[in-house]
């Protein structure tokens, strides 16, 4: 077995960490890689010193960005499934806490755990121009100082103009992330859906709207005012013009999720989200 594990170094016990789940990983005869400026730190071989093919897992050490910035950089290059653990706060794909490390650890070993599919979309400018997220697609209002209006076609079928800060596109993945903030629904991370959500909309009878993933989903920028900006999981960005259309669409390849049998999502939901209820 091979594992390539990620540090996230503005962390500041992520590389102390590190070099103990590499001493652990390679306890148990597996094969331990990191990218090539972390390896020396952390005393594992260069990701460039290897078939990347032949990784069958990683191990990311941060939050949830840290994954996405993961997801980012090699979804299309290989696929092995993310196993996250969390250093930050609200981490809803990192849910292996620093107090679960080892024994979740070994649990990935033995084999106790399951993969999820976890949908990706992607956008396309008209300029050919484009964009994958497994969180949401942004378009966001700028530097406009004033709400702006957006259209929205699903399938070349007109759906609603929305004067608002912007939209969010998000999957089932990101409905937790800047799509709940805006007020969107919480989708089960496995569903097969998408969520437009509007941000901050001029009318308060605006209200998000749950699609299956099939649909593309077509905005189009309608204010005369500055471009409004496009952001693919808070990472890349691009800009869209007054009167341009921007595609979105499910993409042809999921990112895959290592799902712990020790954890399960909705007791994920009621620690980070503060949930006070109780079972009686």
């Amino acid at each position: 077995m091979m594992i390539a594990i990620f540090p996230n170094t503005s962390k500041r016990q992520s590389r102390n960490l590190a070099v103990g789940i590499r001493e652990f990983l390679a306890s148990h005869d597996i094969k331990v890689v990191a990218e090539d400026d972390d390896a020396p730190y952390i005393g594992a071989d260069p990701i460039s010193s290897v078939d990347i093919s032949k990784i069958d897992f990683l191990i990311s050490m941060g939050g949830d960005g840290t994954i996405l910035r993961l997801v980012n950089k090699y979804y299309d290059r290989i696929n092995p499934a993310i196993l996250g653990i969390n250093l930050g706060h609200l981490g809803f794909m990192a849910d292996v806490p620093l107090s679960d490390i080892y024994p979740s650890l070994q649990d990935l070993i033995s084999g106790s755990y399951t993969i999820e599919e976890r949908l990706m979309i992607k956008g396309e400018s008209i300029h050919g121009h484009n964009c994958f997220a497994a969180n949401d697609i942004v378009i966001h209002r700028g530097k406009n100082p004033s709400l702006v209006e957006i259209a929205i076609h699903v399938d070349g079928i007109y759906v609603n103009t929305f004067e608002a800060d912007g939209i969010i596109i998000a999957t089932p993945n990101g409905s937790t992330a800047y799509s709940l903030a805006a007020g969107g629904p919480i989708l089960s991370p496995t569903l097969d859906a998408l969520v437009i959500t509007p941000i901050s909309p001029h009318t308060i009878s605006n209200r998000p709207i749950v699609l299956t993933a099939d649909h593309e989903i077509q905005l189009q920028y309608l204010s005369d005012y500055d471009p409004v900006e496009i952001r693919a999981d808070g990472l890349s960005s691009q800009l869209l013009q007054t009167g341009e259309v921007f595609r979105i669409t499910r993409n042809a390849k999921n990112f895959r999720l290592v799902s712990l049998f020790r954890t399960d999502y909705f007791s994920t939901l009621r620690s980070k989200l503060g949930w006070a209820g109780k079972l009686r």
